[in-house]
């Protein structure tokens, strides 16, 4: 565990010496990966997330993919994460502040096509390392999940090892910028 508060606090830092502008820039540059790849394995039904500060701002694709094919966001109950579908104008801050859809009833897993994933740290070959509250791990372990698993950081975040436990689940792509 000190080991992943260590890591944790060095990609802070990391993360802190990046000029906005150029979090802007590649952010835009993520989001041209996003959609690269969505359209290769050819999804209907995404499960982005709503960025925290220190996060990708992918927000922009949120509306564009929602344009033309069904959008998925978080909301945290407890110690449960589900997917919503996303309604422009219809999210209000949840959990931890981030924007969550107010849906009544949550995406199946089954029904997702891929997930893009945020995470504090990850590894070119898929390792991730979350904010330590398991919602993810716990999300893309379940059953019924089968989506396109993408990670997405800036390049201060990819590592080239984590100390990962076999909890943890890890992506079959990782795109940074």
């Amino acid at each position: 565990m000190d080991d992943k508060r260590v890591i944790r606090r060095m990609v802070r830092e990391r993360l802190a010496c990046i000029a906005l502008e150029e979090k802007k820039r590649r952010a835009q540059v993520l989001i041209e990966g996003v959609k690269s790849h969505l359209a290769v394995c050819g999804a209907r039904v995404v499960a982005l997330f709503s960025p925290l500060a220190d996060e990708p701002q992918i927000a922009p694709l949120i509306d564009e993919l929602a344009k033309e094919m069904l959008v998925v966001l978080p909301r945290i109950d407890g110690d449960v994460m589900n997917f919503f579908c996303y309604s422009k104008g219809a999210l209000s801050a949840g959990a931890y502040g981030i924007m969550e859809p107010c849906g009544a009833e949550p995406v199946q897993p089954f029904e997702i096509d891929a997930v893009i994933v945020p995470g504090v740290a990850f590894t070119a070959n898929g390792g991730r390392m979350g904010r330590g509250k398991g919602f993810y791990d716990k999300y893309l372990s379940r059953k019924d999940f089968r989506a396109l698993k993408i990670g997405v950081c800036y390049a201060e975040q990819l590592l080239s090892s984590l100390p990962l436990e076999p909890h943890d689940v890890r992506m079959d792509c990782v795109i940074s910028a």
